[in-house]
């Protein structure tokens, strides 16, 4: 374990990981017209705390994955692509940047 006190090192290196997020435990008790909306934040959320950057960026696709139920009935898992990037902006808060895409998988 890390001596109290010492904060944890954020890598600056580029890494692309894939995961598979369980969106129905995190937006259960969730009401209707929030569902979709509080799935999205919720992969935001998860690749923030995942990849270490405050800067999440979320792909078309992945958007439409989470919304092509409906706002009620968002999908109960998602596959996705976590891509940390270096960011192109030189006036930009942080360096780096996460990209989360969406990948197709057959069972869900």
């Amino acid at each position: 374990p890390r001596p109290k006190g010492e904060k944890k090192v954020k890598s600056n290196n580029v890494v692309t990981r894939e995961y598979t997020i369980h969106l129905h435990k995190r937006i259960h008790d969730i009401s209707f017209k929030k569902k979709a909306p509080k799935a999205v934040k919720e992969i935001k959320k998860f690749a923030q705390k995942t990849m270490g950057t405050s800067d999440v960026r979320l792909d078309v696709k992945l958007n439409q994955f989470v919304w092509s139920k409906g706002i009620r009935n968002v999908p109960f898992r998602v596959r996705v692509r976590l891509s940390r990037k270096m960011n192109e902006d030189e006036e930009a808060k942080e360096k780096m940047y996460t990209l989360v895409s969406w990948v197709p998988v057959a069972d869900f």
